[in-house]
């Protein structure tokens, strides 16, 4: 038995969108010709010739800004750091051929200055990546400040999905990577996969500036108010708070759609529900308000949501998903064979949040039982306190094992 990918389509049903949009909405216009007008979708290839350009202005305005230099964080399956490196993601316009070139720039050795008025030097290395043009942008598609570039196959059979939003001179950009997998009793390659497994998660924060970002040179050299802040204490409830503003919507079938969302609903918050909806999530939240979910396990059975929330300021809220569909089966004639469509990217939503309140009920819940938590008490308070531990039968603190072991 032979496994076999094949390069085809997936054809997608009219209107599907695997996301909640359960929330008070109303759809904004996002299809325009080169004239300002709003393109009629019934003519598809007009629709087609607009969706290329506004691809191509949203990559121009929002990513091709130059060098984004940062350090690229990789992660196991259980969260663990396993690999650091100092990089940058170059995006360099060339307005001569309307044409970006991506290049990464790594930094393969450094010398350590020995004197106070000497530099350190680095040893780097530059790979070409590819050439965007606006009628070739390979497996990126963009909405809004969000950019997806896959899923795509490697060489060694892994699924490799990117999620990148960005904000200001700065951007997260996370690689997701799912290996074939099989069931206990099977032999692995002896048969087709049962899914795809997260082995690895890459996480890069990154900036156009003169240095990575890091906690020292964000307090040496303090953000802009336009642009984020990625090292610095951001609390859970932060993330509890009344959001509104804007989402873009994509699917094959529907194209490019506009919201402008007047009240986020709790069903549709799940920025605030960091372990996920479902035992398939899984999640990791970072320091600076960086929080990841995808899934533990890609299979056919449903489509894949891979989700990134990102607070690059407290009243800024950014979300990006992406719907992913893979082990897509084939319809062969030869039942000696097992083939499968090639992973697709099955919608896309972006979310450009701004803080308009807070929450009616959580957050002051919280500051109360917090502010009763530290409150000290009085001496009259505390003694009555330890009275009526000590006069509690039900009162098992172990103490009394303590003493009936001393006595022996």
């Amino acid at each position: 038995m032979f496994l076999l990918w094949i390069p085809a389509f997936v054809t997608v049903v009219q209107g599907f969108s695997p996301f909640n949009l359960q929330t008070q909405r109303k759809e904004i216009p996002v299809h325009y010709s080169s004239s300002g007008d709003i393109v009629d979708k019934d003519n598809n290839l007009e629709v087609a010739e607009d969706d290329l350009e506004i691809q191509w202005d949203l990559f121009k305005k929002h990513h091709a800004k130059g060098s984004y230099k940062g350090v690229w964080t990789s992660y196991d399956y259980i969260g663990d750091v396993i690999d650091e490196t100092i990089a940058s993601v170059n995006l360099d316009y060339d307005e001569s051929d309307d044409s970006i070139m991506q290049t990464h720039t790594i930094v393969v050795g450094a010398k350590k200055a020995d004197c106070a008025t000497c530099f350190d030097s680095f040893e780097t290395k530059v790979l070409p990546v590819a050439k965007y043009t606006q009628q070739e942008l390979r497996k990126t598609r963009l909405g809004s400040v969000g950019m997806i570039n896959g899923p795509t196959l490697l060489r060694s059979g892994a699924m490799a999905t990117e999620l990148v939003l960005s904000y200001g001179d700065g951007r997260v950009r996370v690689v997701f990577q799912h290996a074939p997998v099989w069931p206990a009793h099977v032999e692995p390659g002896s048969g087709p996969p049962s899914g795809l497994k997260l082995f690895r998660t890459m996480v890069s924060r990154e900036a156009t500036r003169d240095k990575p970002p890091t906690f020292e040179s964000e307090a040496e050299n303090p953000p802009s108010d336009d642009d984020p802040i990625f090292f610095r204490g951001v609390p859970p409830f932060k993330w509890h708070m009344e959001w509104a503003g804007t989402s873009w919507t994509w699917g094959p079938q529907a194209g490019n759609r506009g919201w402008q969302v007047e009240r986020m609903e709790e069903v549709d918050a799940w920025h605030g529900r960091p372990t996920g909806d479902g035992p398939n999530v899984w999640n990791l939240r970072l320091p600076g308000g960086v929080m990841l979910q995808c899934p533990r396990i890609v299979s056919n059975d449903e489509t894949g949501i891979f989700r990134i929330a990102w607070l690059p300021r407290n009243e800024i809220l950014l979300r990006l998903e992406a719907g992913v569909m893979a082990l897509q089966p084939m319809l062969m004639e030869d039942d000696t064979l097992v083939s499968f469509y090639p992973p697709t990217l099955a919608a896309l939503r972006c979310d450009l949040m701004k803080k308009t309140g807070e929450l009616p009920d959580l957050p002051k819940f919280l500051k109360h039982e917090e502010e009763e938590a530290i409150k000290p008490k009085s001496d009259e308070e505390f003694n009555n306190t330890l009275n009526e531990d000590e006069n509690d039968e039900n009162n098992d603190s172990g103490l009394d094992a303590v003493r009936a072991a001393l006595k022996l």
